[in-house]
């Protein structure tokens, strides 16, 4: 079983719903966020790039990659850092991590979160902090990789949302999308849907060059190179799709 996550690039609009509800099912603290959504071509958000003689605004979701040979779990001194052999999912035990951030060093797409303080719950209108998330701890046999309240000091990513995939359901951001622009499924399972809707398409992953083997795929919306999001050195220049 390899776990796996294909995002249709012509079906994503940018509206970010699933960066929110990743953030709100899986209780993440103020100031953290497992999804992002950046504008391909462009340093800012929600900024037209030129292609040809027409404007255009692509969105490229991006979260943890869940690759194949993570170099975040070799950097990773306490094995808090581990790939589930069941799944292929990369995952974080909270009660080993000790909060060094080799693994954020280590990560070529810069998707790991650390909390620096305390948690801080979100607040609502009132001033006051409210409950939110899925609302039990989550154990893969003896590692914490899910608790609505985050300990101190630990870092953090999405997790395909092994507190539902464990239950057989798919993660939070594939069910909210209002575009259907995310596929999720086992790539061992020819069945599975996200083998299906990739036949005969020409996914492609982020960061080929660093030999990682992602376990999340794109599809792009039109034949044109894109500008990297995710690679300081591409900003205002035209760079490969990766």
């Amino acid at each position: 079983m390899r776990y796996a996550m294909a995002i249709d690039l012509s079906r994503c609009i940018g509206c970010r719903t699933c960066a929110v509800i990743c953030k709100d099912y899986n209780a993440q603290p103020q100031g953290i966020w497992w999804n992002r959504v950046f504008t391909s071509g462009t340093p800012e958000y929600d900024v037209a790039v030129e292609v040809g003689d027409q404007l255009r605004m692509e969105f490229v979701p991006i979260s943890c990659q869940h690759c194949t040979n993570a170099p975040c779990e070799v950097a990773c001194p306490t094995q808090a850092t581990y790939k589930d052999e069941a799944t292929g999912t990369v995952l974080i035990d909270y009660d080993r991590c000790i909060g060094c951030r080799m693994c954020a060093s280590a990560c070529p797409y810069g998707v790991r979160q650390f909390n620096w303080g305390k948690p801080a719950k979100m607040v609502g209108l009132d001033d006051s902090t409210y409950e939110y998330g899925y609302p039990k701890d989550y154990r893969d046999g003896e590692h914490l990789v899910y608790t609505p309240n985050r300990p101190e000091g630990v870092m953090e990513k999405c997790t395909f949302c092994a507190q539902n995939t464990a239950q057989g359901l798919d993660p939070a951001c594939c069910t909210a999308c209002p575009g259907n622009a995310r596929i999720f499924g086992d790539m061992d399972d020819p069945d599975s849907p996200i083998r299906k809707y990739l036949e005969d398409k020409n996914p492609f992953t982020l960061g080929d060059r660093y030999q990682t083997e992602p376990n999340v795929y794109y599809l792009a919306s039109h034949d044109v190179d894109q500008v990297n999001p995710i690679d300081p050195s591409a900003e205002g220049k035209e760079a490969q799709n990766d």
